[in-house]
């Protein structure tokens, strides 16, 4: 499956450069051209007929990529074996885009190192289409580009360019990635060579799947002689070449689920020995150093593990871990951003109600307002009202006074504008009672106006709590993620107990080895007893006896010959070799 991925990645790069308008179609002429080639690159028989016959219906021009895609996966991608050349099918479709998308001259490395960037870029992008490398995958990729140049690595660089890539889009294309390289943004200093030899041992690592390669030496299996040679290790084989050039190969040793290594002791003036056990022959190589003979029994029993889960190579597995790791963390994110929105939309709604009820109560406010000013409005116009009535009221009392002697008749109509007068004032005593009410109703206003307030306050102390919850959910998730990170250290001491374990099984084993060796020597001790023994019995016997005259009875046909002795002489040494035995089964 994994195989059928990253050949559509390449695939994808060739489609995409053969479609110049970028309106996301190429023509069948095109198609036929490219469909040759991947057929004689992968060995597959090419049937042209076939791709006729399949776009025989499609006469509106150029096809898409999804019309190619079905011809692609039933007549090329179904019928793959995994017995071509997948670097020569890398470098058939890398041929067909990279002038198309990029400028040698202004990259400070050669066609094959961009070349080696742009597999890498194919098997560490995404399986989503176009292709884009996440910025997880970038930095790892730069840390593995640092290391084998030898450089150290630059946190406080990366963290800028990992600001400046997320204001953009967060993520590189195959083209972009090369141009990263090529410009020697995070390899300024080294030189063209340095950094061809980093991409290159990149390159054989996560695409060739070479995990380790080195000088050894290594002894024959004719001559006996020990001879240094280069070896490679690859997930299902350990090659070794003349030298590291890779040119001239000497063998192969196959990697399968049945092998084992084990550690040697020092011998035959060599040190630093381990043999590797295959199901046929046994391999004994020697090491430059114990760290280096440590490693190589690491990597090689770390193969046949893989193989015995039916595992693909490592590279591979660190990949998918990586993946699902993101994606977990996303599915995390995503969770958490929803739960925040549905507290700020819950928040946002109590913020309308308050703003609500808020409004109502200014409104309220305004009406109670308004009412005191109308109130206090008929209340002037009462009191100028009777400020004039009292002011003319007097002017008559004056002119009754001065006509009181006069006319004496008109007494009876002052009396009755003295009745007038009580009955005005009894009206503005009930203006003046009806005052005191509106006083009355002003205060349960304000009382009303204070219990909206105490409420107001209620929800803001609820909306407090609201925001307490968020933070102690916050503090929950980072709670989570702190057993996560201690849940990773127990698997690290686990690993490191492991490890322990493993060492003393290893001293066990080599104490079962020397206990073996002594019982070989043993057993062989007693062998040539037995055959002393044997020899000694032989002589005694006197297998060799000079012929005499034989008895003319029947013959006896025994171990020295027909009529070698008689029944007699038969029963006398058989008497005589039964006490030798004992004898010498008592001596020993």
């Amino acid at each position: 499956m994994w195989l059928r991925d990253e050949l559509l990645k390449s695939i994808w790069h060739a489609f995409t450069a053969l479609d110049v308008d970028q309106r996301g179609k190429v023509s069948k002429s095109q198609l036929k051209v490219l469909s040759h080639s991947l057929c004689t690159v992968m060995n597959i028989p090419h049937d042209p007929v076939a791709l006729e016959e399949h776009f025989k219906d499609d006469n509106k021009g150029p096809v898409s990529n999804q019309g190619y895609m079905p011809y692609l996966n039933r007549f090329i991608l179904d019928k793959v074996q995994e017995e071509f050349d997948v670097l020569e099918f890398n470098k058939m479709c890398w041929t067909l885009c990279y002038k198309k998308n990029i400028c040698a001259q202004h990259l400070l490395i050669s066609d094959d190192d961009a070349f080696k960037v742009w597999c890498i870029f194919n098997f560490l992008s995404e399986d989503i289409y176009p292709l884009v490398i996440v910025t997880e995958e970038i930095e790892y990729f730069l840390r593995k580009l640092m290391e084998a140049m030898g450089s150290g690595w630059s946190e406080e660089k990366f963290a800028d360019y990992k600001l400046q890539l997320n204001t953009k889009k967060n993520c590189l294309t195959a083209w972009e990635l090369i141009e990263l390289v090529g410009r020697r943004y995070f390899s300024k200093g080294m030189n063209q060579q340095t950094l061809s030899m980093g991409i290159t041992e990149v390159f054989q690592e996560l695409i060739l799947d070479v995990l380790k390669q080195g000088y050894m030496m290594k002894k024959g299996h004719k001559r006996k002689n020990w001879t240094e040679r280069w070896f490679v290790l690859r997930p299902n084989a350990l090659s070794y070449y003349v030298c590291e050039d890779l040119l001239e190969k000497k063998g192969d040793i196959i990697v399968d689920r049945t092998c084992c290594v084990e550690s040697l002791p020092d011998k035959e003036g060599k040190k630093c020995l381990f043999i590797i056990k295959c199901t046929d022959k046994s391999f004994e190589i020697s090491a430059s150093d114990k760290k280096k003979k440590q490693e190589w029994l690491q990597a090689i029993q770390t193969c046949i593990q893989l193989l015995r889960l039916g595992l693909s190579s490592p590279h591979r597995e660190a990949r998918l871990r990586r993946r699902e790791l993101r994606q977990k963390q996303q599915a995390e994110e995503d969770d958490l951003a929803e739960r925040m929105k549905q507290l700020q939309v819950a928040n946002e709604n109590k913020q309308r109600q308050l703003e609500g009820m808020k409004k109502k109560i200014e409104e309220a406010a305004a009406k109670a307002g308004m009412e005191e000013h109308r109130r206090k409005q008929i209340q002037l116009d009462l009191q100028d009202r009777y400020r004039l009535d009292l002011e003319r009221e007097k002017l008559v009392r004056q002119q009754m006074e001065e006509q009181v002697a006069q006319k004496s008749c008109e007494l009876e109509q002052y009396l009755q504008r003295v009745r007038e007068l009580e009955e005005m004032h009894h009206r503005l005593e009930e203006a003046l009672e009806d005052e005191r009410q509106a006083k009355q109703d002003e205060e349960a206003m304000r009382k009303l106006q204070a219990r909206l307030l105490e409420e107001e306050a209620a929800k803001r102390a609820e909306l407090e709590q609201i925001h307490l919850q968020q933070q102690r959910a916050l503090s929950q998730t980072e709670a989570e993620k702190q057993e996560l990170v201690a849940k990773q250290l127990a698997k690290e001491r686990d690993l490191q107990a492991a490890m322990l374990q493993l060492e003393s099984l290893e001293r066990e084993r080599h104490g079962a080895l020397e206990q073996y060796e002594k019982m070989s020597r043993k057993l062989e001790r007693a062998a040539n007893k037995t055959k002393t023994w044997k020899d000694k019995v032989a002589k005694h016997e006197g297998l060799v006896r000079l012929i005499q005259p034989g008895d003319k009875g029947p013959q006896r046909i025994t171990n020295w010959g027909p009529a070698s002795f008689t029944d007699a002489e038969l029963e006398l040494r058989k008497k005589s070799w039964q006490e030798s035995k004992n004898q010498g089964a008592q001596a020993q």
